[in-house]
Order: C-alpha cells, then structure tokens, then sequence
C-alpha cells in the first residue's frame, strides 16, 4: 500500500500546497483508481498522519516550508532524516507530521512504513489567504506530476508481482 498525505492549512496561502496536492491527486485517483493507493488530506493534524500512515509499505508527505531558501523550491527528503520526537505538551497541535513520523514508527513498529520520502515546497507567502503565489503554484505542479508518476509505477510493480506465470 502505498499512502500519499497532504498538509497544510488552507487559510494560509502558500502553506496550503500540500492539502491542495492531495485534493488534485484524490481527483486523479478518482479518474484513474489505483486499489493499492491511497491519499489524505491531513491538514495540520500530525496525529491523523500517524493513523493514516499505519499499515502502508510506502508513505509521501507533502508539505510547505519556510527555511529561508527561494521560495518554490523543491526539497525532496527521506523522511528518517525529518524525523522528530515530540515534545511533552498537553497540546494536541503541537504534534506535528514530523512528530508522527518517529512515534509512529516507535508505536506501530513493523506496522508502520518504512519508506517515507517527503517533499517540501519553499512557501513564498504564510500570510492569511486562500490562493497559492504563481511561484509555489508551479511547483506544485511539478510534484503533483512527479508523484502521480510514482502513483502509475507503484501501481505497475503490484500488478507484476501479482500477475500469474
């Protein structure tokens, strides 16, 4: 199985990308279904990204960033190495998809993907709005195309390995 999360929060202009990315490709899945994939829109609950997560071979997390870098660029990262303990609170929201990562992992043991590949897109714009900058839009066009790319091999390599000699 393989899991495809979207996160961000739609009130935010550019931090929306990974919401809108999962919303594009649910409509793909929608037109072109794949039984062994499956995608969430995760928005900004790290919990929800640990519970969807369970169960799959393979996991992509598709997220904004804010590092300083040009905005609109595209990070692609192992998710071992984004990893992140969370801290203790009492606070719900301050678990993060990052957190989910290395509980998850910690909790659901081999039940829990062991590929993770998260992709981060350099937010040009976190202000309150509803509209992606032209910069992250694009990029976000090209992980869309790149990871329904994923979607089509993923898909082609399951239905190889369950064909009959």
């Amino acid at each position: 199985m393989l899991t495809i999360i979207g996160c961000g929060n739609l009130n935010r202009s550019d931090d929306a990308v990974g919401v809108l990315i999962a919303q594009r490709l649910q409509k793909f899945l929608a037109q072109h279904p794949h039984p062994c994939v499956r995608v969430y829109d995760c928005g900004t609950a790290g919990m929800e990204v640990m519970f969807q997560a369970r169960g799959s071979q393979q996991l992509i997390i598709i997220d904004a960033s804010s590092t300083g870098s040009e905005p609109g660029a595209v990070f692609k990262v192992p998710g071992k190495e984004l990893e992140a303990l969370p801290e203790p609170s009492y606070n719900l929201h301050d678990f993060r998809w990052d957190n989910a990562l290395a509980a998850g992992r910690k909790i659901f043991k081999e039940d829990f993907p062991h590929e993770v590949t998260v992709y981060l897109i350099e937010a040009e714009n976190l202000g309150f709005g509803l509209e992606l900058s032209l910069t992250v839009q694009l990029s976000a066009d090209l992980v869309f195309a790149e990871v329904t790319t994923i979607i089509r091999q993923y898909n082609g390599q399951l239905s190889d390995i369950e064909t009959p000699l």
